[in-house]
């Protein structure tokens, strides 16, 4: 497991260091830049931005300045928010997005899960009818059009929660952007967990339990459900890591200062530290999750080793 875990790590930094390459290349690529308005500047003033931002070099010096300052986990200064580093951005809206990103898979866990086993023990019953069509209807269901409808009902029409506005955590701001964005990861999590379950109900050692007189309870309990959850481990990884890292519809809806927003701006605004930061911290989070996920399996599965 060590030696597993170490090779894992080691090649973690040179896929980041991938994926900021391609990220800065599309970057330079893509036309217009940071400074580019509807008038024209003067040539004297561009040339003066350039050389202040280090522009006039070539290609591989900003290439090598980027990589080194990657590696040294310095993102430098936001061309956009000029007074403040992209370590102050992050540090910022990181919590935001992850407040609502956990509480939203928590919630999604927890419902899903319960509705995919309820429809695996009774399967082809009214109640795995009703169960899946919930799970079809939230897959179906976009965030953009979900998120409004309920400030419809529960902020303009019954005047329970704020229909906008970050108020921190906890606090009533946080429910409807939490409902929004679990409801399609509960479906997700529902149709895992059944197509898991139904798979692990029909094993031999599961018979094995029954025949020594186990009740349904400890056979669900004890036996299947270690060995359902592993589609939905699977699942985890990467969808806590997007979670975590921003939605960017849920915070536009709900104007939350979280760190998909800042991404979007920083896209429009051509602003390369803070895009570069934000590609680098999502990688690594994305990479360390799935490595969590990968070790989870060793413990709940005795059949895998590594």
């Amino acid at each position: 497991m060590f030696r597993f875990i170490v090779r894992r790590l080691l090649v973690t930094v040179p896929m980041v260091l991938v994926v900021i390459t391609l990220t800065w290349a599309l970057i330079r690529l893509a036309p217009g830049n940071f400074y580019a308005s509807e008038r024209k500047l003067p040539p004297a003033i561009e040339k003066n931005i350039r050389t202040k931002y280090g522009l006039d070099q070539p290609w591989y010096v900003q290439y090598g300045r980027v990589m080194r300052n990657i590696m040294t986990l310095d993102f430098g200064n936001s061309l956009r928010y000029e007074s403040e580093t992209v370590n102050d951005v992050l540090k910022r809206t990181v919590p935001v997005s992850a407040a609502v990103g956990i509480c939203a898979y928590l919630l999604a866990l927890l419902v899903g899960t319960t509705m995919g086993t309820l429809a695996a023990l009774k399967q082809n019953s009214k109640l795995d009818y009703a169960a899946m069509g919930l799970s079809m209807l939230g897959i179906s269901m976009p965030n953009f059009v979900l998120g409004p409808l309920l400030v419809l009902v529960f902020s303009l029409s019954l005047y329970w929660l704020p229909p906008a506005r970050w108020g921190g955590f906890p606090s009533r701001s946080i429910v409807l952007p939490v409902l929004t964005l679990s409801a399609i990861y509960m479906a997700y999590i529902a149709r895992l967990t059944r197509a898991g379950m139904l798979e692990v109900l029909r094993s031999d050692y599961i018979r094995t339990a029954r025949a020594k007189g186990l009740t349904e309870r400890q056979v669900v309990l004890r036996h299947a459900l270690r060995g359902g959850l592993l589609p939905v481990v699977s699942f985890t990884g990467p969808a806590l890591a997007i979670l975590i890292t921003g939605t960017v519809v849920v915070e536009r809806i709900f104007a939350l200062p979280g760190l998909g927003t800042y991404f979007i701006n920083a896209n429009l605004n051509r602003d390369e530290p803070l895009i570069l930061g934000i590609v680098a911290f999502t990688s690594i989070l994305v990479l360390v999750f799935n490595l969590i996920v990968d070790i989870a399996y060793g413990f709940i599965d005795p059949r895998i080793r590594y």
